[in-house]
């Protein structure tokens, strides 16, 4: 009985010390990470909307009214050309002929232009860089016209705009509406920064996209009606950020009287891709300053 209780009782110590020196671990661990490294600080933008995710994971890195429906501005473009380059049998180098009524649209709507020659063969690849790099509305209307269906140029727009907000909703988009090929919009053209993001995030799964959007700048030579080369005027990309922070990959500015100034952007670094929205900023400057800032903070939360 005796050695019954003496074994109980060095069975209880035993456990005890046990018990101590996993304590003693577990406070030697706290004490080693009570002082984490220095939590990133999420920063202050002057854009009224802004999202920022990672573009491997999908996963969100940054929000300020993601979901608020804003104009869009020209970064409805993306859209647009997500929608070209997803047509079965796609010929990049099929040519289209400039319409007077591309030219008209433009000055009537003093919108931004990739200065296309009334008559002259473009190709359709070369309609891509008009319509990303100096956003032309020309180029879109020439794209949106070739590439819609329908007997009459209005009926043909219409179908193209429908392809846009079919493609909004196979994304699965619930906060995105088109009613312009360019985002000179009826009242009814909007999408979100979240949404934005997801459409671009898209976009650049496209080989030709992604080559596209990075470029600084593009010299097309057309065909004039006569026959002859015309070398055109370079495109530069309204991007800034291609030639300010390092990294950049794309993707598409944005401006108008309601959007303000808008940007869509992303970049790659160490193997690893952000991108994000800004939408209504105060002006061009300042949103190249909200999208670096975002980029910055995008980097530091991945480590």
């Amino acid at each position: 009985m005796i050695t019954g209780i003496k074994g109980t009782r060095i069975t209880r110590i035993r456990r005890a010390a046990a018990v101590a020196v996993t304590s003693g671990a577990v406070l030697a661990t706290g004490a080693l990470t009570a002082a984490p490294a220095q939590a990133v600080t999420a920063p202050s933008i002057v854009a009224k909307g802004g999202y920022v995710m990672n573009n491997t994971s999908g996963s969100t890195l940054y929000t300020k009214a993601a979901d608020t429906q804003r104009s869009t501005g020209s970064t409805t473009k993306i859209m647009t050309a997500k929608v070209v380059l997803a047509q079965s049998n796609l010929n990049l180098d099929k040519q289209v002929t400039i319409q007077k009524a591309y030219s008209d649209y433009v000055v009537k709507n003093n919108a931004s232009q990739a200065h296309l020659i009334v008559g002259d063969k473009v190709t359709v690849r070369q309609l891509l860089y008009g319509l990303m790099l100096p956003s032309g509305c020309d180029a879109a209307y020439a794209l949106a016209d070739t590439y819609g269906s329908g007997s009459t140029r209005d009926a043909r727009v219409k179908n193209f705009i429908g392809k846009m907000n079919a493609a909004a909703t196979s994304l699965g988009l619930k906060n995105t509406h088109f009613d312009s090929f360019d985002g000179i919009g009826n009242g009814n053209n909007f999408s979100t920064p979240r949404d934005l993001t997801k459409i671009a995030s898209s976009a650049m799964k496209n080989a030709n996209f992604r080559a596209i959007v990075k470029t600084k700048s593009y010299t097309a030579k057309t065909i004039t009606k006569t026959g002859s080369t015309r070398t055109m005027q370079t495109w530069t990309n309204t991007n800034t950020l291609l030639s300010s922070y390092g990294g950049t990959i794309g993707v598409k500015t944005g401006s108008g009287p309601e959007a303000g100034a808008c940007l869509v952007f992303a970049a790659t670094r160490n193997g690893k891709t952000v991108i994000g929205t800004v939408l209504a900023s105060t002006s061009y400057a300042q949103r190249a300053t909200d999208a670096t800032k975002l980029l910055d903070y995008g980097f530091a939360k991945l480590g």
